[in-house]
């Protein structure tokens, strides 16, 4: 997936004017599009068509948005920007722990969309070939780390699989461990405005995924005023 205009983008809104204005943005900036005013009817066309980003709302009449993103953990690979009303530091966290790779809070500026469904392409352009990329496998406090595979294995050996933002975060702090790296680093240009607090959750929720089975993601270090920290010695193979 790359960042050319005949992307296709699925605009998951049950508000008329709204979905209007969602698809009459994306045409403009030559994005082809389909638009589904129920979860039902998104998760049906998923079965023959699977679009390059989904825009999900989270109020929608015949399910929650956060049902739809449960449905769609794990089962697909295509970007997920959550536009909500919901001005609630709750519901963007949840959103991102089930697997969207953003959100954006009703009203929002067009340009502003634009922007994101952009960085979420991005991030889903095909990565470097092999030969062009660090050893496979990362190890660091008793933890490993499977680049190709997105598997989190813990001291004591459970594994977990790591979402694609998470696994994009988590590589970005292996890479260059005991070093400060601000959010603009961390997030490597793809989003709106380095301030964008999305990264905070981001890392809240790559911490949880340490915390998990009682262990500690202490190594994960918040710098006041300068970012983020992984203290730990990290090894390749």
């Amino acid at each position: 997936m790359s960042d050319k205009p005949q992307a296709l983008i699925h605009v998951v809104e049950d508000d008329a004017a709204v979905s209007r204005l969602i698809t009459g943005t994306l045409e403009r900036f030559g994005y082809r599009h389909a638009a589904f005013a129920t979860g039902g009817d998104f998760l049906r066309q998923l079965r023959v068509q699977v679009p390059d980003v989904a825009i999900l709302d989270l109020g929608l009449p015949d399910m929650d948005g956060m049902d739809v993103l449960q449905q769609l953990r794990g089962r697909y690979r295509f970007g997920l920007l959550v536009a909500t009303g919901r001005d609630d530091t709750h519901d963007r966290v949840m959103g991102l722990e089930l697997g969207a790779d953003d959100y954006v809070v009703k009203p929002f500026e067009p340009r502003e969309l634009i922007a994101r469904v952009r960085s979420i392409l991005r991030r889903y352009q095909p990565e470097p070939a092999a030969d062009a990329q660090p050893p496979g496998t990362a190890h660091f406090a008793g933890w490993r780390f499977e680049r190709a595979t997105h598997r989190l294995i813990s001291p004591d050996g459970v594994e977990d699989t790591l979402s694609l933002a998470e696994s994009q975060l988590l590589i970005a702090f292996l890479e260059r461990p005991n070093q400060i790296l601000s959010r603009e680093q961390l997030l490597a240009g793809r989003d709106v405005c380095a301030l964008d607090r999305s990264i905070d959750l981001r890392v809240s929720r790559l911490r949880k995924r340490f915390e998990q089975g009682g262990h500690s993601g202490k190594f994960i270090k918040t710098v006041y005023g300068a970012g983020y920290l992984l203290a730990a010695t990290v090894s390749w193979s």
